[in-house]
Order: C-alpha cells, then structure tokens, then sequence
C-alpha cells in the first residue's frame, strides 16, 4: 500500500471522507492534548515547581517527541489499536464508521472537560472505534478478542501497577531523604519534578500519539481499499502530524484537569509529586515497550494514590476518585452507544 504524503495529498482530492477522517483524527488528538496531557504535568504545577503555562508549554514539546520518537523505535500500541477491530471488507463503509467513532470521542471528551473530569481519551477511543465495528458488522463478530484481551490488561496495569510503584517509590524516597535538611530536599526535589513531569509528557504522547495514528493509519488503508493495516510500516509525516497536532492541543491548557488531579485528589508536597510522575512514567514505558494500550489518567491517578496512601489513606480524597471512576467506567457504553448510533445513522445517509 502507497503511504507517502504525496499519495495522501492526492487520495484526499478525491475523497471527501478521507478529509473528513483526517479532520476528525487531529481533532481527537487535538482534545487528547488539552483534556488528557495536563495530567502530566498536574503535579508539577500544584507543588509550585513551575507556573503552569511554563508547565503547559514543557509538556506540549515533550508530547511531540514522545510521539514521534517512540512510534519509530516501537510501534506496537499502533499496531494494537488498528487491528482491535475489523470493519468488514466494505471499505467505503468503513471509512464512513470510523467517522462516527471519531465524533463519539470528540463529544464525550468535551464533554467531560467542561467539569474539569479527567477523561480517559484512550478508553474513548477504544469505545468508539468498537461501538462503530458491532454497528457495521452487525453484532460483536468484528471485535477482535486477542486485542481487545490487552484493553483489560492495561486496565488492570494501570491501577494495580500505578498504585503499588507510587507506594513503593514514595515510601522509599521517605526512607532515603528522612534525614535531609527540609529546604535542601525541597529545592532538590523542585528540580527532580521537572524531570518527572517531562518524563510523564513524553510517555503520554508515546502512549496516546501511537493510539491516534494508528486510527488514522486504518483510515489511510480504507482509503487505498484495504481493509487491513497488518505488516504495513507507519510513515514519518504521519508520525511528525499527529506529534504536532497533539503538541498543539496541549498548549492550550486544561487548568481545571490540573486542580482536579494535583490538588482535589490527594494534597502532596514535592518529593510526593515527583515519585508519581515517576511511578507514572514507568508504568507508561513499561506498557508501550508491550504494546499494551493503557489509559495515562489511570496511571497517573493511580500513582498519586499511591504516594498518597504511604501516610495515611485518608490523605486521598474518596469523592474525588469516585467521580473519576464513575466517569471512566460510563466510558466504554457511553462512547460505544454514541459511536453505534452514529455509525447506523451515517451509513444509512451516506
């Protein structure tokens, strides 16, 4: 299959769906970065280690490179993603649900945003795209279980995981710097946490950048009358797009995710902040290198969980979390519903 920008260009004249496709997928990513990015960077932030457009613009650049330089060391999230579902060998019609699975995330996710609720844009994504496959296969025979099994694992990751490498990296940091002077531990772990926020900025674009491209390298296959991406390398102007566009979307802030995850949740001072971004960004890595596609607000939450029980676990704020699970687990059927009923409608009009 032809995937140069040249073809892409030319396939486009002639397709207004594709247009459409293209479209859609940059504004998913655009709202991945401003809904979903901030998480990086809310700790940082909430312990003053920089002011938060400073923090906005570091996690906007780390984003970029975490899509593009991870998707071409290993492109496997993408790969997951594009083969998560098969769309049957209609590939007009294809085309035309992979739209609709678009719009449901777009919806969901602004949704979401106006409360200030961190979304998972990757179980949006998931939902959608599964919602679109029943509607156009007529039942769950175009889900693929094999890959849809790695969905349920990276749930599981990213709490179990993110909870227990938060505890662990917060508790042994307690352990190591108990004796430290107070302010020299303050201005170390100041510095510490820049680091970690940009380290938890490059693994959300690795995971959340992979997931997106792979979605638009699906569109690009039914595009060329392929139902399937399997085998087919991922271009590098695909890769510098969606790093860009995503990159974008973060600059343009999410205050209200950031109060929501680094100061509602768990109150935390700067050695705290710091063992969840890293506990965060570990966990990330971990399931990129697998090609486990994960929620990075899980993760993140999760971690600062963690951090937050190695006191006391009435230092985590219960409602808050409540509020953020419930919005995740009315993810999957709210986003698939929407994706199902859009995609019944756009086929029957177009």
């Amino acid at each position: 299959m032809d995937v140069s920008l040249s073809y892409f260009l030319d396939a486009m004249s002639g397709s207004p769906v594709l247009v459409i496709t293209l479209l859609l997928t940059l504004g998913v990513i655009f709202v991945n970065g401003w809904t979903d990015a901030p998480n990086a960077i809310a700790t940082c932030v909430t312990t003053r280690c920089l002011p938060a457009r400073t923090a906005i613009m570091m996690s906007a650049a780390f984003n970029f490179l975490g899509v593009f330089v991870m998707t071409q060391i290993n492109s496997s999230v993408a790969s997951t993603i594009s083969n998560m579902v098969d769309f049957g060998s209609n590939t007009q019609e294809a085309l035309v649900a992979l739209c609709a699975a678009l719009i449901s995330i777009v919806v969901y996710s602004v949704a979401a945003s106006v409360f200030g609720i961190p979304t998972s844009e990757s179980h949006s994504l998931i939902a959608g795209i599964s919602g679109a496959a029943i509607a156009i296969q007529g039942g769950v025979g175009g889900i693929n279980g094999a890959e849809w099994v790695k969905v349920i694992y990276g749930l599981v990751l990213s709490l179990a995981l993110g909870f227990i490498t938060g505890w662990v990296i917060c508790r042994a940091i307690t352990v190591l710097c108990q004796n430290m002077e107070r302010r020299r531990a303050d201005r170390f772990f100041g510095g510490a946490q820049i680091v970690g926020a940009a380290a938890m900025s490059f693994m959300h674009g690795a995971q959340d950048g992979q997931k997106f491209i792979g979605v638009l390298f699906l569109g690009i296959a039914f595009c060329n009358g392929q139902n399937s991406v399997s085998g087919m390398e991922i271009p590098v102007w695909l890769m510098l797009l969606c790093s860009i566009v995503m990159g974008l979307g973060t600059s343009v802030g999410g205050e209200k995710i950031i109060k929501s995850v680094g100061m509602d949740m768990v109150k935390l001072e700067r050695y705290q902040g710091f063992s969840a971004d890293l506990a965060g960004a570990f966990c990330l890595l971990l399931s990129s290198v697998f090609g486990i596609p994960v929620s990075t607000t899980h993760t993140k939450t999760s971690a600062i969980m963690g951090v937050g029980a190695v006191k006391r676990l009435s230092a985590i704020n219960f409602n808050v979390v409540k509020d953020m699970m419930l919005t995740w687990i009315f993810t999957f059927p709210g986003c698939g519903i929407i994706s199902f009923v859009m995609a019944k409608i756009f086929m029957a009009v177009f």
